[in-house]
């Protein structure tokens, strides 16, 4: 799976997870540019990735993501 094909799943889970199809996120986007976008939503999402990618990720590497692009990091790194 090539890095833009990853995003583009990525971006399919925020817009299920935040219930809103407009949802365009970039490399940059984190929980400050998303208004709804709070701790139980982050678990949400962490769990919608894990089960789309079929692995598990530690409570440390996900405490230590900054934006969606270090989350594609990390996902391409696992695979």
């Amino acid at each position: 799976m090539t890095r833009e094909e990853v995003f583009e799943e990525i971006n399919l889970i925020f817009r299920d997870v935040f219930d809103d199809d407009s949802l365009v996120i970039t490399d940059s986007t984190n929980s400050d540019d998303i208004e709804d976008w709070d701790s139980l939503e982050h678990i949400n999402l962490v769990v919608a990735m894990e089960k789309k990618f079929n692995m598990k990720f530690n409570i440390k590497e996900v405490g230590q993501l900054q934006n969606v692009g270090e989350m594609v990091d990390l996902i391409l790194s696992r695979m």
